[in-house]
């Protein structure tokens, strides 16, 4: 009987100790000590947020940076524009606007664009259609996404007139929302805070290219990242509702932050550091085992 009880006693404080451990969830890290660069360092926004509306912040503090990043897919807050001066006359299609933080213990770089980044064949730039740049890898898919096919009007065409309103720059300034890192796969999801129908924004600069979108297209606007080594232009044809739009205060227009796109890179899992739990689950399974000896000793 006694050597029963012993017995049970253990079982349930392994039981309690294993299910610790098995209990862990997957945690997420997020960016930390963000600050801005780049050729352009000054030309960049904040938007905070009220859970509904969001609004630009006035003299904008490295404190506001970091505060309105800290969303996820969820539950997107604020964002920070890089490169805001992007549809203003004159602008300087040669400078960017860096957004640079930790994340996992390893350093991550998120930038505007430039005409480089979008023109470069490797031999000079192009701004022709058919050459092999990224503004034409990336014009197809924004072809293909926004139905232009279905207007009759040829690539190269829909090529000219995108041009032709300055759209590459105008997608060249990323909104961005959140930096998350999933701590047990390592990838890292980014928010980009955009219109969640994208037709809207088009309307004003010119009714005859917004016409030939198709009602509730979707595109965001792309972002250069550059992390372990490697760097990347991401960017999305798919949004969710953000729950936000831009109703308060200066430049307000009731539709910008509409919508959520995010982008993933594969990105290094940071060392894994024990949960308390868990740490108190390991405890718990090696005082059993040493009760377990005492048990046996004063049985003998």
């Amino acid at each position: 009987m006694k050597m029963t009880f012993q017995k049970l006693v253990i079982g349930a404080s392994m039981a309690i100790g294993v299910s610790a451990i098995a209990t862990v969830p997957a945690q997420a890290g997020t960016l930390t000590g963000a600050t801005i660069g780049g050729t352009a360092a000054s030309d960049y926004l904040v938007y905070d947020s009220d859970a509904k509306n969001t609004f630009r912040v006035e003299n904008p503090s490295a404190n506001d940076v970091q505060k309105v990043l800290s969303g996820d897919a969820a539950s997107p807050t604020g964002n920070v524009e890089l490169r805001a001066s992007s549809e203003a006359a004159g602008f300087d299609f040669n400078k960017n606007t860096t957004l640079t933080g930790q994340i996992g213990g390893q350093s991550i770089i998120l930038s505007s664009l430039t005409a480089t980044d979008w023109f470069s064949t490797g031999s000079g730039l192009s701004t022709s259609y058919g050459v092999n740049n990224f503004a034409n890898t990336w014009f197809n898919q924004f072809y293909d996404a926004a139905g232009l096919e279905a207007s009759f009007i040829p690539r190269s065409q829909a090529f000219t007139a995108f041009l032709g309103i300055n759209g590459f720059q105008r997608s060249s300034d990323p909104n961005i929302s959140y930096v998350n890192q999933n701590d047990t796969t390592g990838d890292i999801k980014i928010g980009l805070a955009g219109h969640y129908n994208l037709k809207d924004y088009y309307t004003p600069l010119s009714a005859s290219f917004s016409n030939l979108l198709k009602d509730g297209f979707q595109a965001s606007e792309v972002v250069k990242v550059t992390y372990n080594g490697k760097t990347n232009l991401l960017y999305s044809f798919s949004a969710t509702a953000s729950g936000l739009s831009n109703n308060l205060g200066l430049g307000a227009d009731g539709k910008s932050h509409s919508g959520n796109y995010e982008v993933t890179i594969k990105g290094v899992p940071p060392a894994a550091v024990p949960e308390p739990s868990v740490m108190l689950g390991l405890l718990g399974v090696a005082g059993v085992f040493a009760t377990q000896r005492k048990l046996k000793k004063a049985s003998i």
